[in-house]
């Protein structure tokens, strides 16, 4: 660390709310930034990467879904849910039901309005609020078990995160919003990022899939020894 302060650098984290590993490479990603804390510090940004485009509007129940989606038998399938579990509280996250009553079915959703709700929250309000949004998007998916692909139910997240209801949802019906969340998709295709999380470490080095806390730190290291 210098005497002007900790370096700072930016990080683009293409992401989906329906990922786990995003959730998980996200929280071990802070758990570095805070070990590095006066020796490095990141501005964090989302962007948009739809892991399911054509999911419709009523989803996909998430074990049937890993099923047919990859061939995988319900045994198969449970055995990777619970050590993602297990991987997630590892990292401060657990996917645990935190609602009311009896946990109801773990769902997939279409995602594209929400990340139309996160490019607003980004551009309007930066990206601290941004990743505010976001963590609050993850938490409703998976720990609240709320539909994420409802309008309805985006707007109340946005409202419980201070943000104005009645900008969100002209957001939500800009086309201009629509275009843009579609070129950052497409910009993701012409980086050859594939899947998720992808992380991009001053707009140059990608660090794909969720990494423990040690291996952020030693990136974030050699990215700062290696500028100019």
């Amino acid at each position: 660390m210098s005497d002007a302060g900790p370096v700072r650098v930016t990080i683009d984290i293409w992401s989906d709310v329906m990922c786990p590993w995003c959730v998980i490479g996200y929280k071990n990603l802070e758990t570095a930034l805070q070990s590095l804390n006066g020796e490095i510090a990141a501005e964090i940004r989302w962007l948009p990467f739809e892991l399911n485009p054509d999911m419709p509007p009523e989803g996909e129940e998430s074990r049937a879904h890993i099923a047919r989606k990859y061939g995988r038998t319900p045994e198969q399938a449970e055995a990777g849910r619970a050590m993602m579990a297990g991987r997630a509280a590892d990292a401060g996250f657990p996917f645990d039901y935190i609602g009311e009553g009896d946990p109801p079915p773990s769902m997939l959703w279409n995602t594209f309005d929400a990340h139309k709700l996160l490019y607003w929250t980004r551009e309007a309000h930066g990206a601290k609020t941004q990743t505010s949004l976001k963590l609050a998007l993850f938490a409703a998916h998976f720990q609240q078990r709320r539909n994420v692909g409802d309008r309805a139910v985006l707007l109340d997240i946005a409202a419980e995160q201070g943000l104005d209801r009645e900008g969100a949802a002209a957001a939500l019906d800009d086309p201009q919003v629509a275009a843009a969340v579609r070129g950052e998709e497409m910009l993701a295709w012409e980086n050859n990022v594939s899947g998720v999380p992808a992380m991009v470490i001053d707009r140059q080095f990608i660090v794909p899939g969720a990494q423990e806390p040690e291996t952020y730190v030693n990136v974030l290291r050699k990215v700062v020894s290696k500028r100019a």
